[in-house]
């Protein structure tokens, strides 16, 4: 096996899901109050997301920030796209737009 860059490998996991939550934690115990959040809102909106918990791996924790130009987590993407923070996730699930995007992604 070769060896991926960080961006290569972040790469990867968004061809290969269709809703990735870059996140503190994992779905199941999160640990943190915005990824607790962000998780939250994704499984109210009946949600299948993958998470990728950038504890465990200081890389994609570092490497997430530079890919989105973004500098929190949690980070959700939608078809490789970034969609946002968990502010945003929170705003675009109460305006019905995040419910979009998400019925868009598994179609």
């Amino acid at each position: 096996m070769t060896e991926q860059t960080v961006e290569e490998h972040i790469r990867d996991i968004l061809e290969k899901n269709p809703v990735v939550l870059f996140m503190k934690g994992t779905s199941m115990f999160p640990q943190c109050g915005f990824s607790g959040r962000a998780v939250e809102v994704l499984k109210a909106c009946n949600a299948e997301f993958t998470s990728v918990n950038v504890l465990s791996d200081y890389d994609v924790r570092e490497g997430i920030k530079t890919y989105a130009n973004w500098p929190t987590i949690p980070q959700l993407y939608i078809k490789g796209e970034f969609i946002g923070g968990c502010d945003i996730i929170v705003d675009m699930a109460q305006s019905g737009e995040l419910q979009k995007l998400l019925a868009g992604a598994t179609a």
